[in-house]
């Protein structure tokens, strides 16, 4: 039976409301998913700037409280000239272990070492903003309680060098940043972490973590 005009006009209208209600439809979906995109984007890279702001990937930036030495945390010696020398060339420090002064121009890795690292070597550390600990421990249960207390600092991990050295008393540990000396007899943890959480990535004409 042939369809009315009407009926084809109402269809017609239909088809075209249908077609219009898709369109809609995906117009719609279409700005949820770039919405969605933006959002992500922002949160991505708002992620990125607060890691880099907090210190994240190396947990570079943590550093200690001091931006100057602290009367009481170590004892606070002049700064030497802090030029580079030749690799094997000694230099005159005016403390043991030294503060300051001229070193080799590379630096130590952090890490704890039971040999000795020579003093040119890690008062470039110290130029760094790093903390060297020195040790004479003549008990390997000491030499391993300060192995532990050391672990058990979080800055450590990105500015210590620990290294065995016999140019203090037997049994002391030497603790020093540039400019600051600490010495004491045996494994001191919460003098230890004193020292760090003041002086870490805060002293030294650089800042760069070892």
């Amino acid at each position: 039976m042939p369809i009315s005009r009407r009926r084809r006009g109402r269809v017609a209208r239909s088809a075209r409301t249908g077609n219009l209600t898709t369109t809609n439809r995906r117009k719609k979906t279409n700005k949820l998913y770039l919405l969605a995109s933006i959002v992500i984007a922002v949160l991505v890279i708002a992620s990125f700037a607060f890691a880099s702001f907090s210190g994240g990937g190396g947990g570079s930036a943590q550093r200690g409280s001091a931006q100057e030495y602290i009367d009481g945390v170590g004892i606070q010696f002049p700064i030497l000239s802090s030029r580079h020398i030749g690799v094997g060339t000694l230099a005159t420090y005016n403390s043991t272990p030294p503060t300051s002064g001229e070193h080799w121009p590379t630096p130590e890795r952090c890490g704890f070492f039971e040999e000795g690292l020579p003093d040119e070597r890690i008062v470039h550390n110290l130029e760094h903003g790093n903390i060297v600990v020195s040790y004479n421990l003549l008990l390997e249960s000491d030499v391993s309680a300060l192995r532990g207390a050391l672990n058990n600092i979080g800055l450590n991990n990105v500015w210590g060098v620990a290294r065995a050295y016999d140019g203090i008393p037997p049994g002391q540990i030497g603790l020093t940043a540039w400019g600051v000396l600490d010495t004491f007899l045996g494994v001191d943890e919460e003098r230890i972490a004193l020292f760090f959480e003041a002086y870490s990535g805060s002293l030294g004409p650089e800042r760069v973590p070892c």
